[in-house]
């Protein structure tokens, strides 16, 4: 944990995280918390009707070792793949910590994923058990044939062919010895989590953690929400807890910090639903991406509406401009502080507003323990106001231990001793970070980042392509969306009824937040000498 110096680069210099020999996330988040308090709040969910849950680490502790429990006697070693898919969802930590302390490996989902995404993130990462919910399990269903490895899937609220209601196994005794579990003994250098990447080029690439990855991000954690935590603190995010954003910078280190964690899937996302969440559940700490920033600087005057008592707002995936700056700071009376990382090593560098004044159009300093630098493909440091490549050094507390099946990836992703973004920025005299742009072609839409990639492999399936690219057009609501352009086999005519089908196919086969809002029929595509599609010749406009 930081200890408070108004000094940043005391607090950077100063800083020094050891790993444990022995370390396990799930003993971390909730064992140590029970055997001190069972009945300590560890998370506040509201119902879709409105109505209120409290959980404590107590019931965090029963319900993940009587899940642990299930996993051992259906057959689960050490290392196997146990997939998550589920919402916001009290389950969707029941899971995590039932896998950890069972030495599996976690892999989280996007509730919202098709058939198609999930079967290739369910067959890459060779899940043999899941965690979801009767509509996830109806889509395994259709693709069950095609999983060789998945042995059981188990549903939080129903039954059915092919799944069991895991709730018929889990006692409602407190006493009962299955709530009982002995954690497995895992190291920091222990595999722990699997997380997919966008896919940029191809399919997205699973990216394999060890359990010291929640240490490593607890530094940016705690400087972006001003010295995370303080008495009273009270966390919620909307993002959702498949991606990295949500899980590991607000769940999982809201838990080891024992900081309760509002859980909550609005039937429809609004401003006015969000305020009266933060009001109601006296949310002091918030996790918010800047679309939904942008969503909620639609309401006026909010703070004269809702009586609200934030402390801090972290925000990442894109800059903020300081016109949402001025309206955070008018509506919630704090600096937000944006906050920069990625799924292979996330929560690097951030803002702080209680020690640093961030200069308009950067993002903050290196979180203490990383060291970032500006750096050229031959992995040479440039100096102050170069731009270059954004890359983080190889002892980063953060890094993944690699791609998931993929050495040639996880190869490239190395310059030296150094671990590349990806992105393009530069670095100040005073070592504030200033993200340029992408290096890649990923699209950042509402706040997630999509990759070309897998959306291109869904469409060129459809019988009507013959070829395909896709690109982010900037949006002034979205920051982009999705935009393909596809040439046609023959035998088909452009038309406005085409290309609603092939929205709605990518939308059934992979996810509604990835499908194409814009398609431009076109007749070739501007190549490389290789034959590769160049997206960036393609109109943006």
């Amino acid at each position: 944990m930081l200890i408070k110096n108004n000094n940043y680069d005391e607090l950077h210099g100063s800083f020094k995280l050891e790993f444990p020999e022995k370390y396990n996330i799930g003993v971390d988040i909730c064992d140590k918390w029970y055997h001190q308090d069972p009945e300590k709040l560890a998370m506040i969910q509201k119902h879709e009707d409105g109505s209120i849950q409290n959980f404590s680490f107590g019931d965090l502790y029963r319900g993940a070792n009587a899940i642990a429990n299930i996993l051992v006697e259906d057959g689960l070693q050490q290392q196997d793949a146990v997939s998550i898919l589920l919402p916001q969802a009290p389950e969707v930590a029941f899971g995590h910590i039932a896998v950890y302390k069972a030495g599996g490996i976690a892999v989280p989902l996007f509730a919202l994923f098709g058939s198609e995404a999930l079967l290739f993130r369910l067959g890459n990462s060779e899940t043999k058990y899941v965690i979801t919910n009767v509509e996830g399990a109806e889509k395994i269903n259709k693709i069950r044939d095609q999983l060789p490895d998945l042995r059981k899937v188990y549903c939080i609220d129903g039954e059915g062919e092919g799944y069991e209601n895991i709730y018929d196994r889990i006692p409602k005794d407190k006493s009962d010895k299955r709530n009982e579990f002995e954690p497995i003994d895992t190291f920091s250098e222990t595999p722990a989590l699997i997380i997919y990447t966008s896919g940029t080029t191809g399919q997205p690439k699973g990216v394999l953690h060890k359990h010291a990855v929640l240490l490593g991000h607890l530094p940016g954690v705690e400087m972006s929400h001003s010295f995370f935590p303080e008495e009273g603190d009270i966390i919620w995010t909307p993002a959702d807890w498949a991606w990295i954003g949500g899980l590991y910078d607000v769940l999982i280190p809201a838990l080891h910090h024992g900081v309760p964690v509002v859980c909550c899937r609005f039937k429809k996302f609004t401003p006015e639903a969000a305020f009266s969440l933060i009001e109601e559940l006296k949310i002091r700490n918030m996790f918010l991406p800047p679309t939904a920033l942008k969503m909620l600087a639609t309401v006026e005057n909010p703070q004269d509406r809702w009586n609200m008592n934030v402390r801090s707002i972290a925000s990442g995936g894109e800059s903020l401009g300081p016109s949402i700056q001025k309206w955070g700071k008018e509506t919630f009376g704090v600096q937000m502080n944006e906050f920069y990382g990625q799924t292979e090593c996330n929560m690097i560098a951030a803002a702080c507003s209680a020690i640093m004044d961030t200069p308009d159009g950067y993002l903050g300093k290196a979180a203490p323990g990383h060291t970032i630098k500006i750096i050229d493909d031959d992995g040479n440091v440039l100096p102050p106001n170069t731009q270059g490549n954004i890359a983080v050094y190889n002892d980063s507390p953060a890094k993944f231990i690699n791609y998931w099946k993929n050495p040639k990836a996880t190869e490239e992703k190395f310059i030296g001793n150094w671990i590349v973004t990806g992105d393009c920025g530069e670095i100040n005299e005073d070592n504030f970070i200033k993200f340029v742009g992408r290096d890649d072609d990923v699209i950042t839409s509402s706040g997630y980042r999509i990759g070309p990639g897998e959306i291109e492999d869904c469409i060129i399936q459809h019988k009507s392509v013959n070829m395909v690219a896709v690109i982010g057009k900037p949006d002034e609501k979205r920051t982009e969306i999705v935009k393909a352009f596809v040439k046609l086999n023959e035998g088909y005519e452009p038309s406005e009824t085409l290309k609603e089908d092939i929205a709605l196919y990518v939308k059934d086969k992979l996810s509604p937040h990835e499908y194409p809002r814009e398609i431009d029929f076109i007749d070739e595509f501007p190549m490389t000498t290789t034959g590769k599609i160049q997206r960036k010749q393609l109109p943006r406009d």
